[in-house]
């Protein structure tokens, strides 16, 4: 039995637009990616308010109107987190009546490799 497929002309040439060329991956330098391969990731941007730890016995005691005590001091700056990753910290405002974040401080980039 032969496990190899029998692919059209038309096949290989869609194939072929999908995938990335050559010059995509193109590296200036050592380490460097061509930056328009990377302007096309998505991203998981959040903001955290604060943490905190409680027993599922307290959990389940949760009902409408309970107050969850936070880590944070009022007034102290939020996380702005990507990926899961302190990236910049900064303070709630409001734009055209939703929720939006004033950068205050922008985590350096090898303090954020070094939480990895």
């Amino acid at each position: 039995m032969n496990d190899t497929t029998n692919e059209t002309p038309e096949q290989n040439t869609e194939d072929e637009a999908l995938s990335p060329t050559a010059e995509e991956f193109q590296v200036s330098q050592p380490g460097n990616i061509n930056p328009e391969v990377l302007q096309n990731i998505s991203v998981n941007l959040s903001i955290e308010v604060g943490r905190t730890s409680i027993k599922i016995k307290d959990l389940m005691r949760l009902t409408q109107g309970s107050v969850v005590e936070l880590d944070r001091i009022a007034g102290e700056p939020l996380d702005l987190l990507v990926n899961d990753t302190v990236v910049a910290q900064g303070e709630v405002v409001l734009v055209n009546d939703r929720y939006g974040i004033r950068l205050t401080r922008v985590v350096p980039s090898t303090d954020r490799l070094k939480s990895l």
